[in-house]
């Protein structure tokens, strides 16, 4: 059994679509979406279309409800998100369910902690950041994250949210994985404290999981895509820290000033 895992794509089409074409060629039984669908400046109405004709189970972030509750307009990507989903696109999203079951049970998929879609369950923000020096957030200990599951538990824990591509096994044997983001591969956030994160290169990433004879099993990987026209869009449209971090995996020098 193979599931391949894709979250937080933040309406990046043409990413979405390089991954889609590797998850084609490594034959998976079963695909994902994690949630984070179409908040951004790119392709968000057509991001939605896209994924609805494919019957993907999937997942509402955080992203989702606050898309579908701001006022259209430009400004935000949650905004400018608003003012170009239609009817039916709006419909779609809104129902979405927070989190769901797969393989009989055998994996749990939620955005960010079970219950809480803002909240990350493999990294934690800490109060020192820094430019060049501390990102202002690190990997969670393993009592963090049983604190944050709360007795949740399965053979696989999937989740989103952070952006960090990361694959964990835990103490008592669960696997945890988060596949990192589709298309945005940095990004700078002030909540709980200004932290800042990069994959440090432009490739839209995604997980492959595998069952064998002695368990699960994660690969994280990563596909090229042309990141430079998505960085154009971004910038045409006036998001010039999107623009720098779809080309970089970076964010952008002095992007909390």
């Amino acid at each position: 059994m193979r599931v391949a895992l894709v979250s937080d794509i933040h309406g990046n089409l043409p990413a979405l679509q390089a991954v889609a074409a590797a998850i084609e060629a490594a034959r998976a039984d079963l695909v994902l979406n994690l949630g984070d669908i179409a908040s951004g400046p790119l392709w968000p109405r057509e991001t939605v279309a896209w994924l609805a004709g494919r019957g993907w189970p999937t997942i509402a972030g955080n992203h989702e409800r606050q898309a579908l509750a701001a006022a259209p307009g430009a400004g935000s990507d949650d905004a400018f998100t608003a003012a170009e989903l239609g009817p039916a696109e709006r419909g779609w999203l809104a129902a979405l369910p927070a989190a769901l079951q797969a393989c009989e049970g055998a994996l749990q998929a939620f955005h960010g902690v079970p219950g809480d879609d803002l909240r990350g369950l493999l990294e934690t923000v800490t109060p020192g950041y820094a430019p060049g020096a501390d990102p202002g957030v690190r990997p969670a200990t393993e009592g963090e994250v049983d604190r944050r599951l709360a007795g949740t538990r399965a053979a696989v824990l999937v989740c989103g949210h952070t952006h960090t591509p990361r694959a964990r096994r835990l103490a008592d044997g669960t696997l945890v994985v988060n596949p990192g983001s589709v298309g945005r591969p940095a990004y700078a956030h002030d909540r709980p404290h200004r932290h800042v994160v990069e994959s440090g290169s432009p490739h839209a990433r995604w997980a492959l999981l595998e069952h064998r004879a002695d368990g699960w099993h994660a690969e994280l990987r990563q596909a090229a895509y042309d990141w430079d026209g998505a960085a154009r869009r971004a910038a045409a449209l006036g998001f010039a820290d999107w623009a720098h971090e779809l080309a970089t995996g970076r964010t952008r020098p002095g992007c909390f000033s």
